[in-house]
């Protein structure tokens, strides 16, 4: 296996199974630190959200490290999943809210650098960004 495709499978396994542990924790013992990322805009229950986020994140963590021949869809589902959320985590910025140690307005700004790498990380997993990586 060359450079390039051992590096998708690791990031593309190391995200599935950071998806499978944080649905997990949406769950059970984050669920309520999760609850203050939903925006209150949106039009349901904060914890069903948080319970169906978490259903989703479970799913597409499994499916990322199980179905390596459908790598190119789930990887594109994940990285519109980390997309979609977003506007949770710019809720939390806007509205002040504490959860996860964001207890300060430069932590939770910072935070919001974090999804554009989790969105590449995604793409390129799943074998849909290509780069070349040198010897």
């Amino acid at each position: 296996m060359d450079k390039v495709k051992l590096s998708q499978n690791i990031t593309r396994i190391g995200l599935g199974a950071f998806l499978a542990f944080a649905g997990t924790s949406h769950l059970t013992f984050a669920r309520k630190d999760f609850q203050a990322q939903v925006p209150d805009w949106v039009p349901l229950n904060k914890d069903l959200v948080v319970l169906l986020s978490g259903g989703v994140e479970i799913s597409l963590g499994l499916a990322l490290m199980l179905m390596k021949k459908q790598r190119k869809c789930t990887g594109l589902l994940t990285a519109a999943f980390f997309a979609a959320v977003f506007p949770g985590n710019i809720s939390q910025y806007i509205h002040h809210r504490d959860a996860f140690g964001l207890d300060t307005d430069q932590k939770r700004f910072i935070r919001l650098f974090f999804q554009p790498p989790l969105i590449a990380w995604a793409l390129w997993g799943s074998s849909l960004l290509h780069k070349k990586l040198k010897n």
